[in-house]
């Protein structure tokens, strides 16, 4: 065998996937002699919940939207020899999908994402309620999932972790109040409360980072998922942010999905979905975003109050 500079855990686990085959290749990217090539990671043991949170994310999604992720390979806990263990104290994480050479969204391939969205992830529904079955991670932040009967008390509790993460550090108190008044008040029971929805699965961090073109077959990829059940136009927030989704996206999405009833709010159901994610970037990345966070909170309580 030729020498590698792959981790033997993760090596023995690709030997696994094509015996006799060789690997190269430096972390994430590996090739085999095969010609196939393959995405890899490795955690340490207190990610273990990051990774299983992505990987049944992608299953979901596979069994939703064929093709539209990358295939999930292999999920594994090891030693440092690469052996399998139970001791998730002590368990490495692997992490092997297919790899896919990709570049931005395009018009078209945009246009195809949006058709994709409406007519298979969003049509893939769940018996158990809104929320998802394992944490997930937006970023760095856990989502703590479980089962909801409601929508409006499955996002309630995604932004009062928000808010109670930012009370605990300190120096957000008037974004804190906002924000509770958002939840308990006026903006979430008004916007909310009266949707007739089905849960529907939901990428969960669909920012242009997170979507792309495939170079081989022009098709559109999504990865990197932080899923649940939940309300179909709360996966187009954050697509709208920070630009990088082309128009094509949202046009074509909305042949295939309507806007929910009712209609009239479907903005303002925008602003507090988008709501979530400037509160999130508050947590990863500082205090940045809490101004964009507390506007939006001002408008929606100045409008529904």
């Amino acid at each position: 065998m030729a020498h590698s500079t792959i981790p033997l855990h993760i090596l023995k686990e690709l030997e696994r996937l094509e015996p006799g085959a060789q690997f190269s290749g430096v972390l994430p990217q590996v090739s085999s002699s095969s010609g196939k090539s393959y995405y890899t990671k490795a955690g340490s043991p207190k990610e273990r919940e990051q990774y299983v949170g992505e990987a049944e994310a992608l299953k979901a999604m596979a069994l939703a939207a064929p093709g539209l992720t990358p295939s999930l390979l292999a999920l594994k806990f090891v030693n440092e020899r690469g052996e399998e263990t139970e001791n998730s104290g002590a368990a490495i994480p692997i992490f092997i999908s297919e790899y896919k050479d990709i570049t931005s969204l395009t018009e078209q391939s945009g246009a195809i994402l949006g058709k994709r969205l409406a007519q298979e992830l969003h049509n893939y529904t769940s018996s158990k309620g809104y929320g998802f079955e394992v944490p997930t991670f937006c970023g760095a932040t856990r989502l703590r999932n479980g089962w909801y009967e409601t929508w409006e008390r499955c996002f309630d509790t995604l932004v009062g972790d928000l808010l109670s993460t930012l009370s605990a550090r300190g120096g957000h108190s008037d974004l804190c109040r906002k924000g509770q008044d958002v939840r308990t008040r006026r903006v979430d029971p008004a916007l909310l409360g009266p949707l007739q929805i089905k849960p529907v699965f939901l990428h969960g961090d669909l920012w242009s980072g997170n979507t792309g073109t495939d170079t081989t077959t022009g098709e559109p990829v999504i990865y990197d998922p932080a899923s649940l059940y939940g309300h179909n136009e709360a996966d187009l927030a954050i697509a709208r942010m920070f630009g990088g989704v082309p128009q094509s996206f949202f046009d074509s999405y909305h042949q295939y999905m309507p806007k929910t009833p009712p209609v009239e709010q479907y903005d303002l159901r925008g602003d507090l979905y988008e709501l979530f994610h400037y509160l999130n970037h508050t947590v990863l990345f500082g205090a940045g975003y809490a101004s964009t966070a507390e506007r939006k909170m001002e408008k929606l309580l100045r409008i529904l109050g």
